[in-house]
Order: C-alpha cells, then structure tokens, then sequence
C-alpha cells in the first residue's frame, strides 16, 4: 500500500463542511502572489502578525522580528541582492487547514504555513513574496525557480533528497482524537488499543500503521476494530455518539478540528501522538529548496534564531501545534527511506 503525504492525508482528513470545502473557490481565485496578509507588516518594520484572517483557526499574534544581517549574508547573492524570498504554496485548489487555505477576506493565502515563511523571511531580511501552486505544480516551481523554497507541508524523504535539499521545523506527527470527556490515552504502544474501536481514512499512512497495530494484536489474541466513514462528518457523528473510540488522522486537521468544537457538546481533545514516519524515525516537515541552490543553511540558521528568540514557539501557539515542536532545525536530516517515501 502506498505511503501517502502528510498533505494528502490532511486533505482526506479535514471536516467536511468545515471553512476549507466553502473556501475553495477563492483559493482557486487567489492563483499567484498572495501577500495582502502582510501589507502592514515588512522586512523593515521588524514585526510580523500570525493568525491573521484566519476564520478562527488561530489567535491573532504580533510578532518582532528584526533582520540578523549576518544571516542576510549566508544567502545565495542572487536572493540577498533581489530583496525578496519567493516562497511556493501548495495549496491549490482546496487548501488544507490549519496550514494553508484562503483567509477570511476570501482573497488572502493564510495558515500557518505562509505565516512561517513569512517569519524566516523578516529574519533573513528579506520581502516574502507568495505564490500558490497545485501540490504537483509546487515542485515544478522550485525545479524552475519560479520560488525559491516551498513551506508547504513537505514532509523530508530519502527519495526527495534527490532533487531537493531540507531546513527542518515541524515533527510530522499523526494523533488520536477522543471526545473530551473520554479517559483514554495513546501512550505510544499499540497495545493499549486492545479492545478499542478506531476510525481511520481509506488508503492513508495512517490507516496503513493502524492496520500493522491490528495485525499484532490479532496474533496475541486481542482486538482491534477498525471502522471507515466516508467522510469526517460521518466521522465525528460517531465520535460523539460512541460509536467509535477515537478517530486517528494526521495531527494539524486534528488539532483545527478541535479548536472549531472547543465550546460545543461535541467538543474533543487530543490523546496523544505518534510519527508520521512510523515507530523507528520521527518524521519531520521541511522547507523546501532546490538541491545545491545554497538556501537550507541560511534557511536553517533563520529557523534556529525563531526558535531561540522564542517567536517559533508563539507561532506554533498561535495555529495551536505545540506539539509538532522541534528542538533544532537541521540541514537535510534523515528522511523517510526510499521504500516508505
């Protein structure tokens, strides 16, 4: 069974009904440069404003964030004498809350994904330019230099490493949704799952580990029972009827999900995570360049100075994906190996 993208399997796992599926018209308006989230903030002004426009999938940060120069200097000389950073987005053509989808002006590319690339870029002292792509077209963009790194929820692989070269800063995590009142808890190990009934997505990784969960309960004589829906309304009606234990999906759908019900009868916590790239390797998202392009140093050196200045931490906040936190972002780190990527 293929290994499906974190991105896919945040578009298989989002909310129907949710703000995304009525938004998708105006993403496929938005098309090239989308910038009108930052008019009031620059390179120059030192600050920067997260959670802007984002219909409740965030809380509204500002943000300073001064130009290092001397990280300005590691930049290619083409990039640092050009004054800007094009930044790619692969969120063409229904956008995938919390990370990318159009804002609440029914113009505006946000998410947390577009507002990082626009923290490293007020770092590096340069103009973030945004451009949004379908996911295939996003790697055409880089390849061709119409961008010069993608921050799009591109998950770091052996396979990619090929062509493209990787600055670490997000954990590419899958998570367990339970209702809140639920006193259940994933711990890490399959085990506990015994006796538990979990929806999944058809054809996902996730469906994938929980299937290899399955198996190895069923060989110590325990049960797993795993449920499909053909959508997550269908999905969370069962939630919250009991029909099912937890629902496991990728953890950014996960964690919009549970801002949008937070003061509902329906509302659900998160019971604990687990690695997209499986038991053996935390998987890792990255921005994106193309390989020997010279960027993922620079881009690294500018994600370390969030993290170490304590915006990183305010940002992830802000779209409430704390729990995706890295410690250090690392240049080409070990990726998902090529028979998992």
């Amino acid at each position: 069974m293929p290994t499906l993208s974190l991105r896919t399997r945040l578009l298989r796992g989002l909310t129907a009904g949710t703000a995304v599926a009525s938004l998708a018209a105006g993403l496929a308006a938005c098309g090239g440069t989308s910038d009108a989230a930052t008019n009031t903030d620059s390179a120059s002004s030192g600050r920067v404003t997260v959670g802007q426009l984002s219909n409740g999938a965030a809380t509204q940060t500002a943000l300073k964030v001064s130009e290092v120069k001397s990280l300005n200097a590691e930049l290619p000389a083409a990039i640092r004498k050009s004054g800007k950073l094009e930044i790619g987005i692969g969120a063409l053509p229904s956008g995938f809350a919390p990370l990318a989808y159009v804002g609440s002006d029914q113009r505006t590319l946000t998410g947390a994904e577009p507002d990082f690339g626009r923290l490293v870029a007020a770092v590096l002292g340069l103009k973030p330019e945004l451009r949004n792509f379908t996911w295939e077209n996003l790697f055409v963009g880089i390849d061709s230099g119409k961008v010069d790194v993608a921050f799009s929820n591109v998950t770091d692989t052996e396979e990619r490493k090929k062509k493209y070269e990787f600055a670490s800063y997000r954990q590419d995590n899958l998570a367990f949704e339970v209702p809140r009142t639920s006193t259940w808890n994933f711990d890490g190990d399959y085990e506990n799952l015994a006796g538990r009934t979990v929806s999944v997505g058809s054809g996902t990784n996730q469906e994938k580990i929980l299937l290899e969960w399955k198996a190895k309960l069923a060989k110590e004589g325990k049960k797993l029972t795993v449920k499909y829906y053909p959508d997550r309304n269908g999905t969370y009606l069962a939630l919250s009827s009991g029909k099912i234990d937890a629902y496991f999906g990728p953890n950014p759908g996960i964690a919009y999900h549970i801002r949008q019900v937070a003061n509902t009868p329906q509302a659900t916590r998160n019971a604990g995570e687990f690695s997209g790239a499986g038991e053996s390797l935390q998987g890792l998202i990255a921005a994106t360049a193309k390989k020997d392009s010279g960027l993922a140093k620079p881009l690294a050196d500018a994600i370390n100075h969030l993290i170490e200045n304590g915006q990183y931490a305010k940002w992830l906040a802000a779209w409430n994906l704390s729990n995706e936190a890295v410690a250090k972002s690392e240049v080409n780190p070990p990726g998902l190996p090529l028979d998992n990527s």
